[in-house]
């Protein structure tokens, strides 16, 4: 194996004002500002203009992840406040996990820890019938009821929807729906897919009249998706594991060569984690569907992307499944080269973030220009904020 690149974080580093910071979603969605940078060169627009940049014969791909209201409020028999935050399926995928209708566990984070101990049962009383939280592993929560409900109708009523820690108000009935997408589809992320909280229907329909092809992959964004490098070489950075599933007949759409277009960071990780797990599954790899921190480390022959889609399909086939499930831990940063998206929609990041070294590792130094044009056209930051189009 290659030793790791070296890439200090201090050179991803910027000065974000606190004032820049949105705490609030635009209404309308589609009046959000946004950055245009195409070859090199920068300007600015309004989203709703979106489709004035994207050429006919594209194919958009959006994250369809659904956010779940992750965020649970209890107290143990002696008043202590507890909070358990969901972060993934314990032990099952996440539609097994979320249609349980009697008992499930999930990793968690758990806030006020050492109140609650590993032999108590908190409880919440739900329409006459208890929904019972058993500390099976400091980090695994079990569920257990009886009502006969999905999983996912209870914490519709007893959770909230996580917003990121950077937006200080709590979660209210707005955020319940201003935080997620309009296309959102499959329950599971903790957090948003935030570049596509932009799209109306009334710009999808635009796109598509123009003949933009749509899709959808999905990918359950994790908590940790807000962690900050910490390292100073941000390559010793341990990232997170979030789960994916795509459609087989996706592989059919690979194989178009129409240009792709990836609608948020989180498309753009499942597209780019596609061709690794080609390879796996090429090489016979032992954990085909896992991909690790760095699996372009020590790249040999390189695979189109037909090649890429007739491998997926093939496997599917042999798999007799019709959708593919996996996860992904891939770090993309400065120096890789991408290997399907042409074009990136997203927001504007955090300084010293796995994003924003995404987000260099496709513009290159050029996103210094790019952030401090947004700085001062006082676009708004991060998940409630401005957006981009990136075409290199």
């Amino acid at each position: 194996m290659s030793l790791l690149p070296v890439i200090p974080i201090d050179d991803y580093n910027y000065d974000l004002p606190e004032s820049q910071i949105a705490q609030e979603a635009v209404n309308p969605r589609d009046a959000s500002k946004l950055m245009v940078y195409q070859q090199g060169q920068v300007s600015v627009s309004v989203f709703r203009n979106l489709s004035d940049y994207v050429d006919e014969g594209t194919s958009l791909y959006f994250n369809n992840a659904r956010v779940i209201p992750a965020r649970l409020f209890l107290t143990n028999s002696n008043g202590a406040k507890i909070e358990v935050f969901l972060l993934q399926p314990f032990g099952q995928d996440h539609g097994s996990a979320l249609n349980a209708t009697a008992t499930c566990s999930w990793e968690c984070l758990v806030g006020n820890s050492k109140k609650w101990k590993s032999e108590e049962v908190l409880r919440f009383h739900l329409n006459g019938h208890d929904i019972e939280l058993h500390r099976t592993d400091v980090q695994v929560v079990t569920f257990k009821w009886q009502s006969g409900q999905v999983f996912s109708d209870l914490l519709e009523e007893i959770g909230r929807i996580p917003l990121p820690p950077y937006i200080k108000h709590e979660a209210n009935s707005e955020d319940a729906l201003r935080y997620q997408t309009v296309y959102s589809k499959i329950a599971g992320s903790v957090a948003a897919p935030t570049a596509g909280l932009h799209f109306t229907d009334a710009v999808m329909e635009t796109l598509k009249q123009k003949g933009v092809q749509i899709n959808f992959v999905t990918l359950h964004v994790g908590a940790g998706t807000f962690m900050p490098v910490k390292v100073e070489n941000a390559a010793e950075h341990p990232m997170h594991r979030e789960f994916f599933e795509i459609d087989r007949s996706l592989t059919k759409q690979l194989r178009s060569g129409q240009k792709i277009i990836a609608v948020g960071t989180t498309s753009c990780r499942v597209l780019e984690s596609l061709y690794y797990l080609a390879k796996q599954i090429q090489e016979n790899h032992p954990q085909p569907l896992s991909l690790p921190q760095f699996p372009y480390l020590e790249e040999s022959d390189v695979l189109s992307r037909e090649q890429v889609a007739d491998i997926l399909d093939q496997y599917m086939e042999q798999q007799n499944v019709s959708v593919l499930k996996g996860d992904t831990s891939i770090m993309i940063t400065p120096g890789y080269r991408f290997k399907f998206c042409e074009g990136i929609i997203t927001n504007f990041h955090q300084p010293k973030s796995t994003l924003l070294l995404l987000i260099s590792a496709f513009i290159g130094d050029n996103w210094r220009g790019v952030y401090d044009r947004a700085l001062k056209e006082n676009f708004r930051f991060l998940s409630y904020g401005d957006s981009s189009i990136l075409l290199p």
